[in-house]
């Protein structure tokens, strides 16, 4: 990212919303992220190494249960290229509709180091805070990462930890770290 080319963003809000040529883009960097040990590994997905054709169905499942009220997608540009996306939910139960949770937080490996990251943290916040109406964040990252460090740079505290709770191999568990900004 250079100061010539800035980072743009745009929300996807309904699946049909999303270009085919995008979804693609989506697909392709979520494959290359999970193959370069990247830590957006969902259930729908196994361990990697993963192909397109095993993470484009997952990103149908994220993708129709998108809602304008409940789940969007954030997506960042440079140059009109994908650098890198995130979903932002809102849980609907009463007790809790006031948080949201952020997953499948990725910068796309040609833009790592270039501050997409920061930037989709801090436009997710702004998001969830102004068109979501939402007054705290959560989020669950993998120890061994930097996560921690690079989420608690941008404000977010730690609040608990599952010890051992992420098997990336065998022997070679993680704790799972969770994680809180408050809006």
């Amino acid at each position: 990212m250079t100061a010539s080319q800035p980072v743009d963003f745009a929300q996807i809000t309904r699946a049909r919303e999303l270009p085919a040529e995008l979804r693609e883009q989506l697909v392709d960097c979520w494959v290359r992220v999970i193959n370069a040990g990247g830590a957006v590994i969902p259930r729908e997905l196994p361990m990697p190494p993963v192909n397109t054709g095993q993470a484009d169905p997952a990103l149908g499942l994220l993708v129709g249960a998108l809602d304008p009220r409940r789940a969007r997608m954030l997506i960042a540009t440079v140059g009109g290229k994908l650098a890198g996306w995130l979903i932002v939910r809102r849980d609907p139960h009463p007790l809790v509709a006031h948080c949201g949770a952020v997953n499948h937080v990725m910068t796309h490996p040609d833009f790592r180091g270039s501050g997409i990251g920061t930037a989709l943290m801090h436009r997710v916040r702004e998001l969830a805070r102004q068109e979501m109406g939402l007054e705290q964040l959560h989020i669950a990252v993998r120890a061994g990462l930097g996560l921690e460090e690079f989420y608690g740079r941008l404000g977010w505290r730690e609040i608990g930890r599952w010890p051992g709770g992420l098997r990336v191999s065998p022997g070679d568990d993680r704790d799972e770290i969770l994680m809180y900004l408050a809006l």
